[in-house]
């Protein structure tokens, strides 16, 4: 079995694989206020609700996109299991199956949606992750990153507006029937999905433009399905593309390392 874990600035999402096929898979908040051992009690926790054991795990992997939860992780996985550790950094990524380009900047999640979407498609493709930042990474046909394109993600939209504007309410993450606003709530749903689903179009418009035809749009994150009216721009959608990755990861690193 193999553990996976994306630690994202919202969620942290953790998965047992067993042969490519996920067995387990769990969400908790990424939050300073956990530490080591409340990682390693959380963890340990699930394992024994779902009954894995530690014993059972042959590898971990793990990308995270914020430093100070990083080594809190690392140290918790230690404390659980003496398996091979891989944390997905530009220490790695010359044993990949793609080209990273910029390693030290660009995020661990990215690396690992694109080598799960070059994996399925093996041509040109983008991979739109819809998570606290709407992200758009594309992959040449040889494999080499071609570069990511970054806007807020829809609930950080919506959070941004919270903060910094006087006596909104809170707004649920719908689309509404109508662009035209008859409330303030209503407003701000108008504007952030539909005027996202706008965005993703147009962007995807622009990087077909530069990176030619023929390009396989694959679509991830947990608000996936928020934007109703994106039907027939992606080639397929896959909730836990990341993961996936991570598990690709995996094997490609043991590969090198034997």
């Amino acid at each position: 079995m193999v553990l996976v874990i994306d630690c994202g600035n919202t969620d942290t999402v953790l998965g047992i694989y067993q042969d490519g096929t996920q067995k387990h898979i769990w969400r908790m908040p990424s939050t300073d206020a956990m530490n080591r051992q409340v990682w390693s009690y959380r963890i340990a926790s699930e394992f024994l609700e779902a009954r894995v054991k530690t014993t059972d795990i042959e590898q971990i992997v793990l990308s995270s996109v914020v430093p100070d939860l990083t080594a809190e992780i690392a140290a918790a996985l230690h404390q659980l299991t003496d398996k091979p550790l891989v944390i997905v950094n530009a220490e790695i990524y010359d044993q990949l199956d793609i080209e990273v380009v910029n390693k030290i900047e660009i995020g661990g999640d990215l690396v690992a949606n694109a080598v799960a979407a070059y994996h399925i498609f093996q041509q040109k493709c983008v991979i739109v992750d819809f998570g606290t930042a709407l992200t758009f990474t594309s992959v040449l046909d040889d494999g080499k990153l071609a570069g990511v394109a970054i806007a807020p993600g829809l609930k950080t939209a919506v959070k941004s507006l919270l903060q910094h504007t006087a006596q909104l309410p809170q707004v649920p993450l719908e689309v509404p029937k109508t662009v035209l606003g008859k409330n303030t709530i209503q407003a701000i749903q108008a504007g952030v999905t539909i005027g996202y689903t706008g965005m993703v179009r147009y962007l995807l418009e622009r990087i077909e433009a530069e990176l030619g035809k023929d390009i396989k749009v694959i679509a991830t994150g947990g608000l996936l399905e928020t934007l109703e009216d994106l039907e027939g721009v992606f080639d397929q959608k896959n909730k836990h593309l990341t993961l996936e990755g991570l598990v690709l990861i995996g094997e490609q690193v043991g590969k090198t390392s034997h």
